[in-house]
């Protein structure tokens, strides 16, 4: 008897400090508020929503974290003449195996790593035909074959070497240059996300333009709530339904031609490229990938749309990510999600 009163008593009280650990974290809870910044950098809007207990610590921390993407721009930009891809890009050709920075080389290994994967479906040094591409948007003019054709020559993900030892890299061809574009801002968001962290703003959301990278739940409830938007379906087909998925330490990218293509000739052309061809993707659609991080949800955003859903599937296998592709190759929209993606959706 004295057993059983001695066991119940030690139950209890263990269920009192419980009962207090959750009290304490609703009251934790309770002093957080929103805040949320928005400046434009890398070329997009990005922004960053944070819970803090002051409205001076999170002012801190979003700054920071801009700071750090800023940063990121001087290293990844294809446009800036002075930033450091566009320096290693000068040296194609040359024979010079360069030496990179830590950001550098992240994006760029794991870059090869996917161009293997995925059989050159996503590639980092098509710079010259994605420049050719962006002017024939601009100008409303398609460009011509012989042009893509000359370009197609500098381009091809064999062509940039990597020595993982010295942390070298080594642009093999004359005229290349690489394009971060589909990348780079992936990473940027794991970076500003990182540093909001360490700040210890762990409850944070980082966005620039289609991707995000989520920490810790928002108090109350299990995830960040992301809005994926519906594609822009054509010709009287029956536009598909937004969805709402929820996500924790974890973070989602979406690919697609709505709002960045060439309309020529009643057709279609996306701003994205198979590069193994030299053409746009003419299939209209839009691509979403759930991963652990931004730099591979955004990489693999940009291959599943050149592979479509049925090559891409294999893809995801090795990444542990999810995707939903939205199509409309024809008269009719196509919406293929692969396993595991129903699991991230709030009903």
């Amino acid at each position: 008897m004295a057993l059983a009163c001695s066991r119940a008593a030690g139950q209890g009280v263990v269920m009192l400090r419980w009962l207090l650990v959750f009290i304490a974290g609703v009251l934790r809870a309770e002093e957080l508020q929103k805040f949320v910044f928005e400046k434009p950098e890398m070329g997009v809007g990005f922004r960053i929503s944070i819970f803090s207990k002051s409205e001076a610590a999170a002012k801190a921390a979003g700054e920071a974290a801009f700071a750090r993407i800023k940063a990121l721009n001087a290293v990844f930009s294809d446009y800036e003449e002075d930033s450091e891809l566009t320096k290693l890009s000068r040296t194609s050709g040359s024979g010079h195996a360069v030496k990179v920075s830590e950001p550098l080389w992240r994006v760029l290994s794991r870059a090869q790593l996917l161009a293997e994967d995925s059989g050159g479906a996503f590639d980092v040094t098509g710079g010259p035909l994605t420049a050719l591409w962006r002017r024939a948007r601009r100008s409303h003019e398609f460009p011509a074959p012989a042009r893509i054709a000359e370009l197609r020559a500098r381009v091809g993900w064999r062509k940039l070497k990597l020595d993982p030892s010295a942390k070298t890299a080594t642009l093999t061809t004359p005229d290349m240059r690489l394009d971060l574009g589909a990348i780079a801002k992936g990473y940027a968001c794991d970076e500003a996300l990182r540093v909001l962290s360490e700040s210890g703003h762990r409850i944070a959301l980082v966005a620039g333009a289609g991707d995000m990278s989520a920490g810790d739940p928002p108090p109350g409830r299990k995830g960040w709530r992301i809005t994926v938007e519906p594609l822009d379906a054509e010709g009287g087909a029956k536009k598909p339904a937004g969805i709402v998925v929820e996500l924790a330490n974890a973070a989602i990218a979406t690919s697609g031609d709505r709002f960045q293509r060439l309309d020529l000739d009643g057709k279609r052309y996306s701003h994205i490229l198979d590069l193994r061809t030299g053409q746009p993707l003419t299939d209209h659609g839009l691509v979403t990938v759930i991963a652990r991080d931004g730099l591979t949800a955004d990489s693999l955003a940009t291959a599943l749309s050149v592979l479509g859903p049925v090559e891409g599937a294999k893809l995801l296998d090795g990444h542990k990510a999810v995707a939903r592709w939205q199509r409309q190759p024809g008269a009719e929209v196509e919406i293929v999600e692969s396993p595991g993606w129903a699991e991230w959706v709030v009903e």
